[in-house]
């Protein structure tokens, strides 16, 4: 059988290409596909589908574009049967225990495997540990089709690189690392890629050094952050200023320019324990990367713990302080609020009977309800403070003034005693002096 024809059928509009789960990753691709060839976009949840298709992006990653899309939504997975080219962008989250969840890609596996046509390619974009796309995967998608990989149908993988919220690095112009289970699928799955990938596509040799590519960038990136982050926990019991040295550090030619902060969201926060989990299966256990786990994770608590001692500093007792927590998403500028650090600010505060108000205009009120217990409180409603935790860098508090700042706090307090916790160096050092708060920053 052929599968070399499949790029010129979508190109001619004689084959559609389906995007199976259409959530941040999932339906930009979709969109952005359908703005040349024929798209099906799938997904289980059938409210967002109907979302979808009102034209409401919840996301917030194509904004407008979604009401002139010609994609198809659909949470009917028999439409998928239409398609012969298929990409799968659905989470892998770790479990509590922090081993990998597969049950996400097993389940998109079982629908594609029940609905697969013969003559068909399935691309998996979900992040995994080497191995899982041809030893979890493909045998579960011939188990349910009945199709021999290799023979009817054939598999590949091309590791997601969206960024939530970054409207710079976009899907078009990030390179596209892809990978086949042969020469003809690496060809055909490089060839539709280029379709939309302006910066371009990177072959490799096999799918399982396409896994490790993912999992390993996101590790890399971790380890660096949580490095910076000892740097900020070594500063501060200094009476140095993390962000000072820093600024000085990154005038040398090599320096690599990472920051101290809390580390959430759906990679650079659960990909390292993809790839670790996979290395101790074969009698290798992590020195570095569950290192820097282990330092990334502990930030939200550093945080709390700094928040409640400037609080005594102050003069305050903490339990009775009223704490307005400023931001809830794993990152600026965008809804997403998947594996967010700051939950750990909250339930570290909590443990002192602390119980924080915490308001964030881009998050789903709902999701922050259901994931994380969190009550989010309009921004024009929260009460005046004596301690204010800015643990988001939206834009909206990046730009506020220190008198803007200085209004969220209780009349009554003196200057020195409003306690303003900085996690992203929002704000500069010198205004923040001049102020007479009693500030502290990562």
């Amino acid at each position: 059988m052929q599968f070399n024809n499949i790029y010129k059928g979508l190109i001619a509009g004689e084959e559609k290409l389906a995007l199976v789960g259409l959530g941040y990753v999932g339906m930009p691709i979709a969109v952005e596909f359908a703005k040349h060839i024929h798209v099906i976009g799938f997904d289980i949840n059938e409210n967002r589908v109907e979302e979808y298709k009102n034209g409401i992006d919840s996301t917030n990653e194509v904004g407008e574009a979604i009401k002139n899309t010609t994609v198809e939504f659909t949470a009917d997975p028999k439409r998928l049967r239409e398609a012969k080219f298929l990409i799968v962008a659905v989470p892998t989250p770790v479990k509590e225990d922090n081993s990998p969840d597969l049950r996400p890609v097993e389940g998109a596996s079982r629908i594609i495997g029940q609905n697969l046509s013969q003559g068909s390619i399935v691309v998996f974009e979900s992040t995994v540990y080497p191995g899982v796309t041809e030893d979890i995967c493909v045998p579960i998608i011939e188990e349910e089709s009945g199709l021999k990989c290799g023979v009817d149908w054939k598999i590949g993988y091309s590791p997601e690189r969206i960024n939530p919220g970054d409207r710079v690095h976009t899907l078009t112009n990030i390179k596209k690392v892809v990978s086949g289970m042969d020469e003809e699928s690496a060809r055909e799955i490089k060839k539709v890629y280029d379709i939309v990938i302006k910066a371009g596509t990177f072959p490799v040799s096999t799918i399982k050094t396409a896994e490790a590519v993912k999992v390993v960038e996101n590790s890399q990136r971790d380890i660096n952050i949580a490095f910076m982050n000892e740097i900020a926990m070594i500063c501060d019991r200094m009476g140095i200023d993390t962000y000072e040295v820093l600024a000085g550090m990154n005038t040398k030619w090599n320096a690599l320019g990472f920051k101290p902060g809390l580390v959430g969201g759906h990679c650079i926060g659960v990909d390292p324990y993809y790839l670790t989990n996979a290395a101790e299966k074969l009698g290798y256990h992590s020195q570095i990367i569950l290192n820097g786990r282990q330092v990334n994770d502990s930030m939200g608590a550093f945080v709390a713990d700094a928040a409640i001692k400037h609080m005594i500093e102050a003069g305050m007792a903490p339990r009775k302080a009223t704490v307005v927590v400023l931001g809830i998403t794993f990152k600026e500028n965008c809804p997403d609020t998947r594996n967010s650090k700051v939950v750990d600010i909250i339930d570290r505060l909590k443990e002192f009977n602390i119980d924080p108000v915490v308001t964030d205009n881009w998050a789903d009120p709902t999701v922050a309800k259901n994931e994380y217990s969190v009550d989010l409180v309009p921004y024009e409603e929260i009460p005046k403070a004596d301690c204010v935790i800015v643990a988001v860098g939206h834009n909206e508090y990046r730009s506020m003034s220190t008198m803007q700042l200085k209004r969220l706090f209780k009349d009554e307090l003196a200057d020195d005693e409003k306690v303003l916790i900085d996690v992203k160096s929002l704000y500069r050092m010198d205004e923040l002096e001049a102020s007479g708060m009693r500030f502290w920053r990562l």
